[in-house]
């Protein structure tokens, strides 16, 4: 089937799962094309490969939840950066002897946040 690719546009989201709380951002390829017949139609690329529409059935990266809710890219973002403000600078690993760590294979500390945090603006 041929096409041509009419435009390609960026686009980004933040979700929250409305089941698990859990919250993400994803950037996008979005290119509208016209196939042979005339018909319009549109591909979606996150991170160089093809994937469904995230604005038909978004699904949970954390639990395959399908109920999500989708906002503007930033949201998950500015939560993140406030709970950092809230609660200082992460504080560095215990270490179990001298020169080891006790969390070396455990990656950068990861915060919590409430799913409400991301309707209220403060």
């Amino acid at each position: 089937m041929s096409e041509i690719a009419a435009t390609t546009v960026h686009e980004a989201y933040a979700f929250a799962c409305m089941r698990c709380g859990y919250g993400w951002e994803q950037s996008y390829e979005i290119e509208h094309h016209v196939d042979i017949h005339g018909h319009e139609f549109v591909t979606y690329t996150a991170d160089g490969e093809r994937v469904p529409s995230p604005l038909s059935t978004p699904t949970c990266t954390n639990c395959g939840g399908h109920v999500v809710r989708i906002m503007r890219a930033g949201r998950v973002a500015d939560v993140q950066k406030l709970l950092q403000r809230q609660h200082g600078p992460a504080r560095p690993p215990e270490t179990d002897a001298p020169g080891g760590s006790a969390g070396a294979d455990a990656g950068p500390e990861r915060h919590h946040w409430r799913l409400s945090d991301l309707f209220h603006r403060r």
